[in-house]
């Protein structure tokens, strides 16, 4: 039971970090614009960021710019090296896929 409160709370808290930083950024928010922010939030070079994501800096910044999208187990990854919630880079990084597509939906990723 403590799990779905705390499924029911993280979701809550993902929907609203998600539209806070979507009213900022007039639009949805990428998994790369995420990314650009913690790195810039942590007051990193490319070089730095992408050294601690064991990644290049050319991939980070492909990344950063929506030139390039992450797998969800990429997304996990980074997640737990950041020290983030794993489920909030899935949904990024799974929304960004499906917009590639062209498909017109929003993507909700809850804990089974």
């Amino acid at each position: 039971m403590a799990t779905r409160k705390t499924s029911a709370k993280a979701h809550k808290l993902n929907a609203s970090t998600n539209a806070f930083l979507a009213s900022l950024n007039s639009g949805p928010l990428t998994f790369g614009q995420l990314l650009a922010a913690i790195r810039q939030s942590d007051e990193q070079s490319l070089a730095q960021f992408a050294a601690r994501l064991d990644i290049s800096r050319q991939h980070l910044h492909q990344l950063e710019s929506g030139q390039k999208r992450v797998s969800p187990d990429r997304a996990i990854r980074f997640a737990h090296i950041l020290g983030y919630d794993e489920i909030y880079f899935v949904q990024l990084a799974s929304q960004d896929l499906l917009d590639d597509t062209g498909v017109v939906a929003r993507v909700q990723v809850e804990v089974a």
